[in-house]
C-alpha cells in the first residue's frame, strides 16, 4: 500500500460506491468504506454468487473492484482518496 502522511491519514474523503457519494477518511482502505457502508459484495464469482474481501491483504483477491474506471484493483489494498469512484457493478452505475 502507499504510504500516507499523518495529517493525509486524517483528511476525510468523500468518495462514490456505485454512483452513491459517500463520506470516509483518507486513512481507510476502500474495503473498510464498503463495510462502514454496509455494501459487503465487491462482485461476483462465476456462478452468480455474492463475494467479498476474506483475507484483507490482497492474497484471495476477493475484494476485486473497479476503481476510476480500472478493473480488478484490490479494496483491500487501496486507499480511499477524495474523487474516488468505485464500482462494484453489483450496483448503481457510477
Amino acid at each position: 500500500m502507499p504510504e500516507q502522511t499523518a495529517m493525509q491519514a486524517k483528511m476525510p474523503a468523500k468518495i462514490w460506491i456505485d454512483g452513491q457519494p459517500v463520506e470516509c477518511r483518507s486513512d481507510m482502505t476502500v474495503a473498510a468504506a464498503l463495510m462502514q457502508y454496509q455494501h459487503q459484495q465487491t462482485h461476483l464469482s462465476v456462478t452468480g454468487q455474492p463475494r467479498f474481501a476474506v483475507c484483507g491483504m490482497g492474497v484471495c483477491q476477493e475484494c476485486r473492484v473497479s476503481i476510476n474506471g480500472q478493473p480488478h484493483r484490490l479494496a483491500c489494498q487501496e486507499y480511499c482518496r477524495s474523487g474516488m469512484v468505485i464500482n462494484t457493478g453489483l450496483g448503481g452505475q457510477s
